[in-house]
């Protein structure tokens, strides 16, 4: 064991913690915000990061410039900075200029719903002279909800929960979350003309398609609607026959790129996977650990990945190919679970690392993390999972079957008994799935 790894578990947490820090608000969102304008400047957004990123906005924006919004973020991701300015606010009889709002994710509920009507009511009426701010993030799919007229609430969350547990992938599901929104696909921008548009984005999205990160309220999208109904029928999704013949029809198509709508409208990606997986790559090297990133955009089933990330491990340890050890192999992007029959407590981290653990069937000097970067994964309380080479034994001390667990997606039950969770809470960012192996 090298030196300056006393404890790989500890080591691999710590470069974690420096790639969910690379992407937190409070240390990039300023810099990208313009002067105010003549106008009004109304703020938006939504996702799993929108509580820091108003919080970001709140701090870096001039006290004399007028600001107002409304953005929304998941239950319990109101950072305690949020609560700070609140109480240090109320003491002069004063609120945050952007009010924040918790709704539910990953499947959207009247909360989301009725706080996106307000949004879009504080977009109406502005003028060339104003200015909208959208801050997106992960998440914002199912956070920003306005259904097409015709599509019930609850035919939205099951056509969601559908989509969650058909194996489809993010860019799969948000063309159909698109189709079916008022205000995804770039209907926001619509909205908000003829005021300025600034999206400013943290991508959870493999390719950092801005289009696709939180389904894209104010950019162009150039999927359609054929495309949306193809993936609606590769997956069996059950949809309202009114709402697939308007998919047919061609009906409920996006606007597309060169729509001078956008004239006004301008994105900037201020935070991406692959940054913050270099800045672990930077903690490690600085450690004296040679860092390997082998891609940002890795999707596919978890436990595929599992698989092909544990024979490149072995093949480092028995063949010192394709990199020599001691070194971590790091890895992003968003993986998948296809649910199988009646499934457990899991996400799709913890998936991958019950994945890995059995392929590496407890081979010696291997350690690794896998965990989302907004601190949970998929919808229990936890951010991911750690493995090493006493994994499986100490589950069969406790008579945890890991076959059973990887079976049964209930990979979330199998690390919680032998206390291998990773529990953060909220992150307040997100930048997608993180991986890392060490190989010593």
């Amino acid at each position: 064991m090298p030196n300056s790894i006393a404890d790989p578990k500890a080591f691999l947490k710590q470069l974690y913690q420096v790639a969910v820090n690379r992407a937190l608000p409070e240390q990039i969102l300023a810099r990208y915000l313009p002067a105010p304008p003549s106008g009004r400047t109304v703020v938006i957004g939504a996702g799993k990061a929108a509580g820091a990123m108003a919080l970001a906005c709140e701090h870096a924006w001039p006290a004399d410039a007028p600001m107002s919004g409304l953005m929304i973020t998941r239950y319990h991701h109101t950072p305690p900075g949020y609560h700070d300015l609140q109480r240090t606010l109320a003491q002069r009889q004063q609120k945050p200029r952007i009010e924040l709002i918790e709704a539910s994710h990953p499947v959207p509920d009247a909360a989301g719903l009725n706080a996106t009507a307000r949004m879009v009511e504080s977009v109406r009426g502005l003028s060339p002279n104003d200015l909208v701010i959208c801050l997106i993030s992960g998440g914002g799919s199912a956070l920003l909800t306005q259904p097409i007229d015709g599509l019930s609430l609850n035919e939205k969350q099951a056509i969601n929960n559908a989509l969650l547990r058909s194996g489809a992938n993010i860019t799969e599901m948000n063309c159909v979350r698109k189709h079916l929104s008022q205000v995804k696909g770039g209907r926001f921008a619509a909205l908000c003309a003829p005021a300025q548009v600034l999206t400013l984005a943290i991508s959870d999205v493999p390719g950092d398609d801005p289009s696709v990160i939180a389904s894209g309220p104010t950019v162009p999208d150039d999927t359609t609607c054929a495309q949306a109904l193809a993936i609606i029928e590769r997956y069996q999704i059950a949809i309202p026959d009114a709402i697939r013949l308007r998919l047919g029809s061609g009906e409920l198509e996006t606007p597309k790129p060169g729509d001078a709508l956008f004239a006004r409208c301008r994105t900037e990606i201020i935070a991406t996977p692959e940054q913050s997986l270099q800045a672990a790559a930077q903690a490690a090297r600085q450690a004296g650990i040679a860092a390997h990133i082998l891609s940002d955009e890795i999707q596919g089933e978890s436990r595929d990945v599992g698989y092909v990330h544990a024979a490149l491990a072995r093949r480092v340890q028995a063949h010192g190919e394709p990199f020599a050890k001691p070194c971590v192999i790091l890895s992003g992007g968003e993986t998948t679970v296809t649910v199988r029959g009646a499934a457990g407590r899991g996400g799709r981290a913890v998936e991958f690392v019950l994945a890995l653990a059995l392929e590496l069937a407890e081979r010696e000097n291997i350690w690794a993390l896998a965990a989302d970067t907004d601190g949970i994964d998929g919808t229990e309380d936890h951010a991911g999972a750690l493995c090493g080479p006493d994994t499986l034994r100490r589950a069969r001390t406790r008579a945890v079957s890991a076959r059973a667990a990887l079976d049964g997606n209930d990979a979330y039950s199998f690390f919680a008994a032998i206390d291998d969770l990773l529990i953060v809470g909220p992150t307040f960012t997100n930048v997608n799935d993180f991986r890392a192996i060490l190989i010593v």
